[in-house]
């Protein structure tokens, strides 16, 4: 798997002369230094090894920057291809590619994110091919070239999505789909499906979005993980209400309603949506309730077709009227939900560039079980449907 290294010996000298703590939160600037400190010249005559931290020293200053300086994020990118190009070193010169195409990415320039996703591509398809560094002659191990496959799937998938290729992303995101299913990675195959399922949705093609939803239950139930199981049920009772069909659609919302009521605290986004459907089922049963009572007026007499009717609109006056407090309440809470914490602020950076779970935990040190509550926190917490919508969005609020 990817990961943020440890920098070297050659490193470690000038790094302790800047007390330098943590490139990744508020002290760049420090490695930037360390960085500078080694010429061209001295990289022009450097072993291996130095060549190695350099490269990790770049990389690393890549990543630090990408959400604080898209410029110097790049030329650190750029500096990171150049000198793995010397080795060969087809993994970093692939995320090195990968990084300078999110830059690209999040400038609105998606032609030419576009060309160093594709670099990206072909540099994974070396590996996949066998071929070695100069200074290793062993080939990629088969795991870490689909890890690579995968993120750089996931990412063209995004891309194309806010292109409005939708075809296209979606045929990325099945690519990457693949590979979760090889390993078994069910939890993420939900997540894939869920937000395949929420395109479609967006698009107006529902019967497209059903299967998506129904493919992400299964995974999510598989996984054991109930809260893409909630997400799952959400998203078919999206679909039927759609549909008009009320009764599916009420008891989809109550299962995914039954998780999220326990973790309003978590899950604030998720919560309002689905009171949100709940509130708009009850007008649809009120509706189909009125014309009911009024078949069994013609039937039954006026009496007791008005009896019914003003009993049955009591109630669910009764039970939309406690839905709509549920939904101010959580709608007063909303600026404060949407404030990034210190680790979402390191997270969405790796989450906007397409890095899977697993990678992200590897970089910030924590479990990927970790990792994939965050991914899907942010998902919910800024009501977006994919990674791509969530970049977007934090954007616009001025988080990313």
């Amino acid at each position: 798997m990817k990961r943020i290294v440890c920098i070297g010996a050659l490193l470690l000298t000038f790094i302790s002369a800047w007390a330098y703590i943590d490139h990744r939160g508020h002290n760049v600037d420090s490695l930037e230094q360390v960085v500078a400190g080694l010429t061209p010249e001295r990289i022009a005559q450097a072993s291996e090894k130095e060549c190695e931290d350099y490269v990790f020293a770049c990389y690393n200053l890549m990543h630090g920057y990408c959400n604080i300086n898209a410029e110097r994020s790049m030329y650190f990118a750029r500096k990171c291809y150049a000198i793995a190009l010397r080795w060969n070193w087809l993994g970093k010169m692939e995320e090195a590619s990968a990084g300078i195409a999110l830059m690209f990415y999040g400038s609105e320039q998606y032609d030419s994110a576009l060309f160093y996703y594709n670099r990206a591509l072909a540099l994974a398809n070396r590996m996949a091919a066998g071929e070695t560094s100069l200074t290793n002659d062993q080939p990629y191990a088969p795991e870490n070239v689909d890890d690579a496959y995968s993120s750089i799937y996931g990412a063209i998938g995004n891309l194309y999505n806010v292109m409005d290729s939708i075809p296209k992303a979606m045929e990325y995101y099945k690519k990457a789909g693949e590979i979760f299913t090889k390993y078994g990675w069910n939890e993420s195959n939900a997540i894939l499906w869920y937000n395949m399922g929420e395109t479609w949705f967006e698009e107006g093609e529902l019967e497209k979005a059903l299967p998506c939803y129904q493919t992400s239950l299964e995974y999510a139930q598989a996984s054991g993980d109930s809260l893409q199981i909630s997400s799952a049920y959400k998203g078919l009772g999206s679909y039927y209400l759609a549909k008009g069909k009320i009764g599916k659609a009420m008891k989809y919302i109550e299962e995914a309603d039954s998780y999220y009521s326990l973790h309003e605290d978590q899950e604030f986004a998720a919560r309002i949506e689905t009171l949100g459907l709940t509130n708009k089922i009850l007008e649809r049963q009120k509706k189909i309730w009125r014309l009911a009572a009024l078949g069994g007026a013609i039937i039954i007499g006026l009496i007791l077709a008005l009896g019914l009717i003003l009993r049955r609109n009591r109630k669910l006056s009764r039970e939309k009227a406690g839905a709509d407090v549920v939904i101010e309440e959580a709608l007063q809470e909303k600026p404060l939900a949407q404030e990034l914490t210190d680790r979402e602020r390191e997270i969405v950076p790796l989450l906007a560039a397409g890095l899977t779970s697993q990678q992200i935990a590897d970089k910030v040190c924590l479990s990927l079980a970790t990792i994939k509550w965050y991914r899907k926190r942010l998902l919910e917490k800024f009501q977006a449907s994919n990674s791509a919508e969530l970049v977007s969005i934090l954007k616009e609020k001025g988080l990313l």
